[in-house]
């Protein structure tokens, strides 16, 4: 026997939760906290937006009463060619690494030989090395190439320097991968380059958003090889900032406006490929 309710019976409001102290605490503190990283991003739209003659201590939190568009226009004139050299620079050095990573994760993980170990741990010792022990010998070392003052100098350093970090995080996602695949395609035939080719590779799409990500933002806001290996045709952005917001009147306007512009390119990078990044992550780089 079955029963039916009512048809004109109203269903019953579900109860209203209480919000918990704890909860509005937490809520509390982490607007909080957003509005602590905030705070410098407001200063830096509020004053790439002002005149020059409405930026002094006075007005520093004022937002402009009148918004100088202007001082983008200015700012790319400025450092247009700069972040163009930043992007060839940044995609290429990225891919090369990226490539040469792979390639060594490759086959530290699924071609073991002896002393592969011992050479994966001199490789990582690259990682822990600063920038400013090396500066010398290598602006000795690229000067020697011929490469001195050119981007592809800048391009050599940063894709040796990344290639340590490239490994790492390429050998640990592989470790995931069943060696059964690899045997597999052994006894098809297949050898080295042709399982990297048709069977490691199509698979390493989350490592490689991983170390693009990664490799992209480092190269991209790196300063010292910046200031050291390259000339007036070849700097990158990085480095013409730090011309912008140099000398004793500085147009304040000008610099924080080719900073908005500056990171733009990372930010796209982010949005493009950020909900990749925490997935390819976890995929394998915390394997050991």
């Amino acid at each position: 026997m079955t029963t039916t309710a009512p048809a004109n019976a109203t269903p019953t409001a579900a109860p209203r939760r209480a919000i918990k102290p704890g909860r509005v605490v937490m809520y509390a503190l982490l607007i909080l906290a957003a509005l602590f990283f905030l705070v410098p991003v407001y200063l830096l739209f509020a004053t790439a937006l002002k005149s020059p003659d409405a930026i002094n201590l006075a007005t520093t939190w004022h937002w402009p009463a009148a918004l100088n568009w202007a001082s983008f226009s200015e700012a790319w004139n400025k450092i247009g060619g700069n972040v163009l050299n930043s992007l060839f620079l940044a995609v290429t050095a990225t891919i090369l690494s990226a490539l040469l990573g792979s390639l060594n994760g490759y086959a530290l993980s699924k071609w073991k030989f002896r002393g592969a170990n011992t050479l994966f741990a001199l490789m990582l010792f690259g990682m822990f090395i600063p920038y400013q022990a090396v500066l010398i010998p290598l602006f000795q070392f690229i000067k020697s190439l011929g490469l001195y003052g050119s981007i592809w100098g800048l391009i050599l350093a940063h894709v040796v320097y990344g290639i340590p970090i490239t490994t790492l995080i390429f050998r640990n996602f592989y470790a995931d991968v069943p060696d059964a695949l690899i045997e597999a395609a052994t006894i098809d035939g297949a050898g080295f380059w042709q399982i990297y080719g048709r069977v490691i590779f199509p698979i390493s799409i989350p490592g490689f958003v991983v170390v693009i990500i990664w490799q992209f933002t480092q190269v991209w806001n790196e300063f010292l090889f910046a200031a050291t290996l390259t000339n007036t045709t070849s700097q990158p952005v990085t480095y013409a900032l730090s011309q912008l917001a140099g000398g004793q009147a500085v147009s304040w306007n000008l610099p924080m406006a080719g900073a908005i512009l500056a990171a733009l390119p990372t930010l796209l990078v982010y949005i493009l490929l950020g909900r990749y990044f925490v997935r390819g992550l976890l995929a394998g780089s915390v394997k050991g």
